[in-house]
């Protein structure tokens, strides 16, 4: 099977999985991180292939949605041999799957290769801007979170126990994560764009505050 069939058969794999899937990390966050990460590793210089692939997987074993707080890629892994990736390949895509992810702040997600940088950016991106907002507005819901609340503050997370099991609400994940997200980029291509999305999540928050706490003045 050659790498365009893999690819194919990879996008099928992941959209029969993740179509309508509720909290954001639906089969169209997949389709908008593989075509940024393509975008990036042209720019970059990567191996589009590795990018490709594990930019479509990323989100299959996500352990957000586990009841253990590690990236267990057993499903991940098993996918890859039923296509025919080679080992080499398969580790350099299950590496970046199991080390990509924020989970806080709390974990080393940094990336060895130019590869994985890419795709960490790539998914970063999906995580700020307009579409970031909506992402984690429907995260919120999804976990029956409240959408705000001003007694409660943002938290700064010790362990990976503590941030799948905080009570907390929406729009402490900015603070938490998604304000942090810019200074985090690691190719100058994803930096260049992270600083107009951070710049609309600044907007937002602005604009909401001005609306919850709406006094009568016209500002």
């Amino acid at each position: 099977m050659n790498k365009d069939v893999m690819i194919e058969k990879t996008k099928e794999f992941v959209k029969d999985r993740l179509y309508g899937e509720g909290s954001g990390h639906d089969w169209f966050h997949i389709e908008r991180v593989y075509n940024l990460a393509k975008y990036l590793a042209e720019e970059e210089h990567a191996d589009t292939f590795i990018v490709e692939m594990t930019a479509l997987l990323h989100d299959i074993d996500d352990w957000k949605f586990s009841d253990d707080s590690r990236t267990n890629t057993t499903v991940t892994e098993n996918f890859l041999s039923s296509i025919g990736v080679d080992a080499e390949a398969s580790k350099k895509i299950i590496t970046i799957i199991k080390t990509m992810s924020f989970k806080g702040g709390v974990v080393d997600a940094s990336q060895d290769t130019i590869e994985g940088q890419v795709v960490q950016d790539a998914d970063r991106l999906d995580a700020i801007g307009a579409i970031g907002i909506a992402r984690t507005f429907a995260y919120g819901g999804n976990k029956n979170r409240l959408m705000y609340d001003p007694a409660i503050k943002p938290m700064e997370f010790q362990s990976l126990e503590q941030v799948k099991n905080a009570e907390n609400h929406t729009i402490n994940h900015f603070y938490e994560k998604l304000l942090k997200l810019k200074d985090l980029m690691n190719t100058d291509t994803a930096k260049v764009l992270a600083e107009k999305r951070h710049k609309v999540i600044e907007d937002f928050l602005e604009e909401f505050y001005a609306e919850w706490n709406f006094n009568g003045e016209i500002h």
